[in-house]
């Protein structure tokens, strides 16, 4: 498991971390609004002589195209299997740049230094990593840990509302699949106004409790799926269109239509659905989308890798703050969860 390392000073805790790990040759992948937002405050404090690439921000750029383009970047840089990656970014560089380390030379180390609140809470903690493929997301990935994780709620601060509110979506997941009293006291009035450092730190814990139970997503890890075999298809399904969802936007509405099926399959009550939809939908609103949209919607939602071939798996919820995996659900079954949404 990786190292977790919470800090109030980052340039100066990436220092003194470089400082006592010796790498041949270091280089820092950001995105184009980490290296003008982010990279400056940790700049100084970098070994000379470090070697930096940048790729063009946002989610439709997470493919094997850039990965092709970081690699010829670590080819023609030299980095030899001694090198070290420092990803600095969010869910998109750490998976992507986590994911070109893992495989150029058959893996080299890297650091992942996760800016936004989603990748802090989510994306950063647990070795997976990967990219997009042909609309489907992260299709193409592996398993493996970085060397540390180096989180700083510092970095928050340089983030629109809509990306903090995106992470947030993951928070509230965390309370309603392990810790219903953490559910609890999250807020949906006045949400951005909370102590993010023990947000961050509380929903670290759970998701690492889960992830040193089942590393590789064979039982228990599933849960932390959780709206996202109907988040992930809108988000997939918009993600190139001019309705394109953040990730988080995405798992609201997941979460709302999986919570419904939790209703019909695992016995979640009706009276705590109400408190989920109330929640999600004071923070995120409702997402309108035209009923023809909703066939291929569903469709993508057969691509989800916890499938086993024509099955479709769902992790659903018990209760607030409990969840079960491979629960199977029928086409019809999410068509219902769909026009649920719809008429709320």
């Amino acid at each position: 498991m990786e190292s977790i390392i919470f800090s109030n000073t980052i340039a100066e805790d990436l220092k003194s971390y470089l400082a006592n790990h010796s790498f041949s040759k270091l280089g820092v992948i950001t995105d184009t609004n980490t290296e003008k937002l982010c990279l400056p405050l940790i700049k100084d404090n970098l070994p000379g002589g470090f070697s930096q690439y940048s790729f063009p921000a946002g989610e439709t750029h997470k493919n094997l195209e850039t990965c092709t383009a970081i690699w010829q970047w670590m080819t023609d840089e030299a980095f030899d299997r001694k090198a070290l990656i420092i990803n600095l970014g969010g869910g998109v560089t750490g998976d992507m740049g986590g994911f070109c380390a893992a495989t150029y030379k058959r893996g080299v180390r890297f650091v992942n230094i996760p800016t936004t609140l989603l990748s802090q809470v989510d994306a950063s903690v647990g070795g997976k990593l990967g990219v997009d493929f042909n609309g489907f997301k992260n299709h193409i990935g592996v398993f493996a840990e970085p060397e540390a994780v180096m989180i700083s709620e510092v970095f928050l601060k340089t983030l629109p509302k809509e990306e903090l509110r995106s992470g947030y979506a993951e928070v509230i997941k965390h309370g309603l699949i392990r810790n219903a009293n953490y559910f609890g006291c999250l807020k949906a009035e006045g949400w951005e106004k909370q102590n993010w450092r023990e947000i961050i730190e509380k929903s670290v814990s759970i998701k690492k409790e889960v992830v040193q139970k089942d590393p590789k997503e064979s039982g228990l890890r599933k849960i932390l799926n959780f709206g996202h075999t109907i988040g992930h298809a809108f988000e997939s399904y918009y993600l190139d269109s001019d309705r394109h969802l953040l990730h988080g936007e995405a798992i609201a509405i997941g979460m709302i239509c999986e919570s419904y099926l939790s209703v019909k399959k695992s016995g979640l009550s009706k009276s705590e659905l109400e408190i989920i939809n109330k929640m999600l939908m004071d923070v995120f609103g409702k997402f309108d989308f035209p009923v023809e949209d909703i066939p291929a919607i569903v469709a993508l939602c057969s691509q989800d890798k916890k499938n086993e071939g024509k099955t479709l798996n769902f992790s659903l919820l018990t209760q607030i703050g409990k969840c079960e995996y491979n629960f199977n659900v029928t086409v019809e079954e999410i068509f219902d969860s769909f026009h649920y949404y719809r008429d709320l």
